[in-house]
């Protein structure tokens, strides 16, 4: 090799050198500090009531809690028994939904674990209760959907799926894999 090469090479090496102390550093304390804030909450609450409204005013969901922790940073709030009471229309009654353990995403999404029960607060509704395992809940959608076992009870009737989606608004309801429909009407 000639002296050029070599020389282009000692300067490549130091060039390398130099900025290899930079690539190899540790994230300073503020970026290690970001990181371990995410995952403290932002704050706590106990026995919480939170009533949140439409862009045009009208009541869209009120949420109770025995706790909560609001997870700024990450984007969601972890509920614990949350109770929501989700409202469709104006003049429709609303649906309320029990778990015991829930989380609220920043877009509206409700995701319910764990003893989770769907009940309507109007007598009249075809749908009187769900229950399940686990739900996901769009507010601004009304919908909601489970990929778990579920049992819709209605006046005189019990379904068992294996899943269903539900649109709250037009009160349609699809069974993913319907399993057995009991119908007594002597209840």
């Amino acid at each position: 090799m000639s002296r050029l090469g070599i020389s282009i090479a000692a300067l490549f090496v130091m060039a390398l050198l130099m900025y290899l102390p930079v690539w190899l550093a540790e994230p300073d304390e503020t970026q290690r500090s970001k990181g371990l804030d995410a995952l403290r909450p932002a704050y706590l609450a106990k026995n919480l009531t939170t009533t949140l409204y439409d862009e045009n005013g009208k009541l869209n969901h009120q949420v109770f809690a025995k706790s909560m922790e609001h997870y700024d940073l990450l984007g969601f709030v972890l509920f614990e028994e949350p109770e929501y009471t989700v409202y469709v229309e104006e003049n429709a009654p609303p649906w309320q939904v029990t778990a015991n353990e829930g989380t609220l995403y920043n877009n509206n999404l409700i995701q319910l674990e764990s003893d989770v029960i769907i009940k309507s607060l109007s007598q009249e509704d075809f749908v009187q209760t769900i229950t399940t395992d686990f739900i996901k809940i769009n507010l601004e959608a009304k919908t909601m959907a489970s990929d778990q076992p579920v049992e819709i009870h209605g006046v005189e009737y019990v379904i068992n799926s294996n899943g269903f989606k539900a649109n709250l608004q037009t009160r349609k309801y699809e069974l993913i894999d319907h399993v057995q429909t009991i119908y007594s009407p002597d209840r």
